[in-house]
């Protein structure tokens, strides 16, 4: 007897959490952060205040309009949950990355800036920090592909200030579809575990022909793992 018909598994897929990640767009999250010309002239309006108060009073006034020295700009970062060494805060410091200014002797930070960061830090990861999280959950990616997906726009990135950033929801949608999903190479590669050999043409046919449902997330395919798992069962069947 030969094996069973091939059916379509009859199933609509509704995860909230991919609909809402397939929906997000750039320019939504550019809108929300202050523009980087309002940050710059509320810190220029400050650095003149800075100026003249330093010639009447020196340093212990500055932080009463929003300037702080180093180890003060440090300490309100922290207790706002922003989490860096002392020593990559100062390299950032060094390189720009975070703009300060010389008054006297001792380079000072605009609270406006340090509200900036505090900012992003509550809404976005850095790239470092997005990769390290996802790699968690996917350990055989490295950080050269991580940067691929991005590049690709395979993972939603937005850039602010010249720097690239992953908002968190993105990052949170990310490990849900990786906990909760099979790419293609992994559903044929649990299948081969379970004694299902198919090659990848044939099982991207199913999905062609809509016999998987499945969802298309950044160019990838993405098999929800229950609809695999009734996948490997009808296969297992057909083989008895």
């Amino acid at each position: 007897m030969g094996r069973k018909k091939i059916t379509a598994i009859e199933k609509e897929l509704e995860d909230a959490v991919v609909e809402q990640y397939l929906s997000l767009k750039p320019e939504a999250y550019i809108k929300q952060v202050p523009k980087q010309r309002k940050v710059a002239s509320a810190v220029s309006k400050v650095i003149r205040m800075a100026e003249s108060l330093y010639r009447k009073e020196g340093s212990k006034s500055l932080d009463t309009i929003g300037l702080y020295d180093l180890q003060q700009a440090y300490d309100y970062l922290r207790e706002r949950g922003y989490s860096i060494s002392f020593r990559a805060f100062g390299g950032r410091i060094e390189r720009g990355s975070i703009p300060s200014v010389k008054v006297g002797r001792k380079r000072y930070i605009a609270q406006q800036i340090l509200d900036h960061l505090v900012s992003l830090n509550e809404k976005y990861y850095t790239i470092r920090e997005a990769y390290d999280m996802y790699r968690k959950y996917e350990p055989k990616i490295n950080y050269r592909a991580f940067i691929g997906r991005i590049e690709k726009g395979a993972i939603l990135s937005v850039k602010i200030g010249g720097k690239r950033f992953i908002p968190r929801e993105v990052l949170d949608s990310l490990v849900h579809i990786e906990k909760n999903y099979y790419t293609v190479t992994e559903a044929i590669n649990e299948l081969s575990k379970n004694g299902v050999k198919i090659n990848r043409n044939a099982f991207e046919r199913r999905l062609d022909r809509g016999r998987i449902p499945h969802y298309k997330i950044g160019g990838r395919r993405f098999i929800p793992k229950e609809v695999f798992q009734e996948v490997l069962n009808r296969e297992m069947e057909r083989r008895r």
